[in-house]
């Protein structure tokens, strides 16, 4: 596998488009559109962390249940 597969996997993993950034970034020749690219990316990693919060709420409602139906006694046989 070569670096630039490794690091295009990376891209879709973390969600990041650094092309997609790096062409705003060269765009952004103006006041206007450096503050609406600030504005892309503020906005796009609070989606990210908003994302990675809610997984982790859902990993964390399921350890509750799992444990709930075991019980305090662990894995229980009386099926």
């Amino acid at each position: 596998m070569s670096a630039c597969a490794g690091r295009a996997m990376d891209e879709q993993e973390t969600g990041y488009d650094y092309v997609r950034y790096k062409q705003l970034l060269a765009e952004a020749v103006d006041e206007a559109r450096r503050l609406k690219l600030i504005e892309i990316m503020i906005r796009e990693n609070a989606r990210d962390r908003l994302e990675a919060q809610r997984a982790a709420d859902r990993i964390a409602m399921t350890v509750m249940t799992v444990a709930r139906v075991l019980g305090p006694g662990g894995r229980s046989d009386h099926f």
